[in-house]
């Protein structure tokens, strides 16, 4: 087809939005008509990392977005396919000239995508230009002005979606490229206890959060009950682009600049940047999806249980704070950060079992699933990095501390619920004679602990803080210190 028209083609991957998102605005600037795509890829839908959970959470997304572009008369082409022959079917309708995304800090699995997508565009004549996601920068050998950048990233002006009219394909457009392909249902279950996607609803916790919901954001950070309310709960818009990281700081520093809650606006703040510090320290170290990123760990080995992990993902274990989390992570995909570091501690170093075990049920369960913060922080907690503290938590203490009257273990460990307070935390320490008073039998109604948590402390504190002095694990940390320390780390937290 000879007079095929020249087009732009918006590729949206972890962007799901259509303000402040910079390859919308490039295409539409370039004066070329425009075709907005989403591609549910195949060695996406097989990727083991991801789930029914996930791809529900973009559905909604994309629905979103299209009950936006209604007034523009187009929709976002959302197509089940690969990359490559989705624009060799569109090729056959149109001419693509030049191709807009944001760079994706993915899986493995997806940079080699992209690399062999660019060998694609450079033979078949299209320009791919590709943007910086959230102030990410692909490229980099080391910090050295990183968080300077970031900064000024952060403070530049929002893009605004506002096409001109036509500028858009028009959805009888839309729906003529739809007839060859295989198309994706966009409908999604109501019935769920997950979080809904899409930007309109990221902006409503965004707004619910900033209005009051911050006032108790750091004495409840902790708190596996209580923080569900307290802290913002964006994570999920963020993770997969509904709301810009630049679109949430510049709200947030507004806020801060007159509010009485200065220092609960700064320390959310501050996490915002400590997100982008491990999504970029993850851009850089890719080899961290499967493998440690300080080499000296490598030689660490463990022996897998496999009774051992499923106790741990079917929330059994014997330890109630640890099987509250997660049989509450799994329901709902969502808990807080600290009880998410005490199941990677638990996992690795209570059950001694590696870290690599652990990463594709976690990736499956948590709705807010970003690759460049999920294996810095799994190996952050399995003491692996060499440059960080080692943190062995306690479930028991955990649950004592901050779920004192055991509020959020009874909602989700119910077995447990008629017990007095003491019981709920510690069960095992009943006695014959107490279990026949609560009608309660420890083994039967809920599980007895499947380890001797202070012997296994006991051992992995020996062997890790014995491994931080080897050579190689030294060398390495030096190494890693170099490449990725950003001058003053307490600026990223006081800077404003």
């Amino acid at each position: 087809m000879s007079n095929r028209e020249s087009i732009n083609v918006v590729w949206l991957k972890r962007d799901l939005r259509l303000q402040d998102n910079e390859a919308i605005t490039n295409a539409l600037k370039s004066g070329k008509r425009t075709l907005i795509l989403y591609v549910f890829e195949h060695i996406v839908l097989k990727d083991v990392h991801y789930s029914e959970r996930h791809f529900n959470f973009i559905k909604e997304s994309l629905k979103d977005i299209n009950a936006q572009l209604k007034t523009c008369n187009t929709k976002v082409f959302t197509v089940t396919s690969d990359i490559q022959s989705a624009f060799n079917l569109i090729q056959e309708f149109y001419k693509i000239d030049t191709m807009y995304s944001h760079v994706e800090t993915g899986l493995l699995a997806t940079y080699n995508r992209d690399k062999e997508l660019t060998r694609y565009c450079r033979n078949n004549l299209i320009t791919w230009l590709e943007n910086k996601n959230n102030g990410v920068e692909r490229g980099l050998v080391d910090r050295e002005d990183w968080f300077e950048n970031w900064e000024t990233y952060m403070s530049q002006n929002l893009e605004v979606f506002q096409p001109k009219d036509k500028q858009l394909l028009n959805l009888s457009e839309v729906e003529e490229l739809e007839t060859v392909f295989t198309l994706t249902d966009l409908d999604t279950p109501d019935d769920t206890s997950f979080q809904k996607g899409g930007t309109a609803m990221g902006w409503r916790y965004a707004n619910s959060f900033f209005k009051d919901r911050h006032q108790d954001y750091m004495f409840n950070i902790s708190k596996p009950e209580a923080s569900r309310s307290s802290c913002s709960r964006i994570s999920p818009y963020i993770a997969w682009g509904n709301l810009s990281i630049r679109q949430v700081f510049q709200k947030g520093k507004a806020l801060k600049s007159e509010s009485k809650d200065k220092r609960h606006i700064a320390a959310f703040l501050s996490r915002l940047r400590w997100q982008a510090h491990f999504i970029q320290k993850f851009e850089m170290e890719h080899t961290m999806e499967n493998a440690s990123v300080n080499k000296g760990y490598h030689k660490l080995k463990k022996s897998i249980s496999e009774s051992y992990q499923k106790a741990w993902r079917d929330g059994q274990t014997g330890f109630p704070l640890v099987d509250a989390s997660m049989r509450c992570l799994n329901e709902t995909g969502y808990i807080n950060f600290r009880m998410r570091a005490m199941l990677a501690s638990f996992f690795t170093h209570i059950l001694w079992q590696p870290w690599q075990s652990a990463t594709t049920h976690l990736s499956q369960q948590f709705l807010d699933f970003e690759p460049g913060i999920h294996f810095p922080q799994l190996q952050m907690q399995a003491g692996e990095t060499g440059i960080n503290n080692l943190r062995i938590y306690n479930p028991v203490a955990n649950s004592l501390k901050h779920d004192p009257d055991a509020i959020f273990i009874r909602k989700w460990v119910p077995e447990l619920a008629n017990l007095d307070t003491p019981f709920v935390h510690k069960p095992y320490l009943m006695t014959a004679m107490e279990q026949a008073f609560y009608s309660f039998k420890l083994g039967e109604d809920y599980p007895e602990p499947i380890v001797d948590i202070k012997t296994n402390r006991k051992y992995a504190s020996e062997i890790l803080w014995n491994m931080k002095k080897d050579p190689d694990v030294v060398r390495e940390s030096f190494r890693i210190l170099k490449r990725h320390t950003i001058g003053n780390r307490k600026r990223m937290l006081n800077s404003d």
